[in-house]
């Protein structure tokens, strides 16, 4: 919440719709970052997994299957 030499209402129904106000009031720099992060979308996301993938050795990635299988297994054998 942004400090402003604006002094707040004494009287408590004033101050609290301030309050409430000012929490919910968005800034303008906020907006603009907010536009080009969804503008952006998921770029980058959709080639972290392949690119991570065809770095890793065959014996690493097993590694990784093998450890999600059992996860996965283990997972579904406590809801039952």
């Amino acid at each position: 919440m942004r400090r402003s030499s604006k002094k707040l209402p004494k009287d408590v129904n004033q101050l609290a719709a301030e309050i409430v106000r000012l929490s919910t009031e968005e800034p303008k720099q906020a907006q603009s970052i907010k536009e080009y992060l969804s503008s952006i979308g998921r770029k980058g996301g959709l080639k972290g997994g392949r690119a991570r993938a065809k770095k890793l050795s065959t014996e690493k990635r097993s590694e990784i299957a093998r450890k999600a299988a059992k996860a996965r297994w283990t997972k579904q054998q406590d809801d039952s």
